[in-house]
Order: C-alpha cells, then sequence, then structure tokens
C-alpha cells in the first residue's frame, strides 16, 4: 500500500512524517495479525514480533525471578582492571551486542576480537567470567591470550581455595559495576530504538564510564 500519492504535491512535512510512520508500521501489523492466527491455529511462530517500535527486540529469559523474561538485546560486558583486589576498577571494552537470545560463549568471540584489537590479550592473566560460560568453550577461544580461566560454580577451576574465593569475590563485584552502569549511565534500557540504536546507545555509556575512571586515576608528577 502507498499512502503518499493520496497527498500529492499539497502535502505539507507533518503529512509527509505522518504518512511515512504509517508506511514502516503497516507491514509490521500485519506480521503481528499473521502471529495471532498461527497462535489460534496452534503453530510455531518464528522470527517473533514483540515490539511494534524496536522490531530487533528479542524475548531474553535468564531466569530471574522477578522478571523471567525481558526484551531487547544482550550485551557483553568486559572490563580491563590492573589486578583483581578488593575495589579494582578499570576500562571497559567496546561492548559485543548481538539481537536474540545467543549464550555468552557465542558473544565471547566478538569480546577476543576487541582484545586483539588493542593488544591487550597477551597481557591478559586471568579471565573471571560466571556460571553462565561453559569452561571448554571458553579455555578454546581465549587460548591465543594464555590467560587462566575462571569461571564462578565451575567444580572444575584451578587454583588454591583462597586463589578462588579472591577470583569469586572479583567476579561478584563486577555485578556491581553492571548495576551502577544500569543506574548511572543509562544502560537499563536504551533510548534508540532498532540494533544500530543499541549499539550507539552503549558505546556512549561505556565511554561516559571509561571518562570518568579514566579522570579519578593520579596522575604522574
Amino acid at each position: 500500500m502507498c499512502l503518499r500519492s493520496e497527498f500529492g504535491e499539497t502535502a505539507t512535512r507533518l503529512q509527509q512524517r505522518l504518512v511515512a510512520e504509517l508506511e514502516k508500521f503497516l507491514p509490521r501489523a500485519e506480521r503481528v495479525r499473521e502471529q495471532v492466527r498461527l497462535r489460534f491455529a496452534n503453530e510455531k511462530i518464528k522470527d517473533r514480533l514483540v515490539s511494534m517500535f524496536d522490531p530487533d527486540a528479542r524475548p531474553i529469559r535468564k531466569g530471574k525471578l522477578s522478571t523471567p523474561t525481558q526484551f531487547g538485546s544482550l550485551v557483553q560486558v568486559t572490563e580491563l582492571t590492573a589486578n583483581t583486589k578488593r575495589g579494582a576498577r578499570g576500562l571497559l571494552l567496546p561492548a559485543t551486542i548481538q539481537v536474540g537470545n545467543p549464550t555468552e560463549n557465542e558473544l565471547l568471540p566478538g569480546t577476543v576480537a576487541q582484545l586483539e584489537l588493542i593488544d591487550a590479550g597477551s597481557n591478559l592473566k586471568v579471565a573471571a567470567l560466571d556460571g553462565g560460560f561453559t569452561l571448554n568453550a571458553t579455555r578454546q577461544a581465549l587460548a591465543g591470550t594464555g590467560a587462566e580461566v575462571f569461571i564462578v560454580g565451575s567444580k572444575k577451576n584451578s587454583g588454591s581455595r583462597r586463589h578462588q574465593r579472591r577470583l569469586v569475590r572479583y567476579r561478584v563485584g563486577a555485578e556491581g559495576r553492571i548495576s551502577h552502569l544500569k543506574r548511572g549511565y543509562g544502560l537499563r534500557r536504551s533510548r534508540l530504538k532498532g540494533e544500530a540504536g543499541v549499539q550507539t546507545w552503549t558505546a556512549w555509556a561505556f565511554l561516559a564510564y571509561n571518562l570518568h575512571t579514566a579522570a579519578a586515576l593520579p596522575t604522574r608528577k
């Protein structure tokens, strides 16, 4: 359906913008109608549209009791710190983002590529990750860095109990960092729509965080 021709050359800018919005939403409304038909027919719905305003958003289930199902894109946050001591704070790598509900290990190659871009992989001593990663696939992805792989909750981690407790505290502390990014830097929700919008929003949030971190570093005399 083409709505532009009905206004002709006399259409105002507002009318043109409204027509453009209608032409954008009509195919999405048709998809919703088809999804309703499939639902009542007990047929499988592939690539389900969950948002009229953000068609790239996907259902994400992470097992949270408060919000069993969320909608959007997954962002893998990676922070490089000088050590794993209490209160360690570093700089964030550019985020690895993917539409849908990929596993952590599916996002990991993108993070490793960012490490290689800044030549940081060779200096990586330990990678502390949450329980969403699998040990063998993670070790394979990080094999080129030579870093020790520590996954919270895994019984296959190496090192003494003291060493493992320190890395657990370090990784748990990263959850506070993620919460800080959500509350202080707008990472809870992207105000820009689509995959490109999420990329842009997240990049600016990470840049602001890194600038604040760098500004707090002691200056050399």
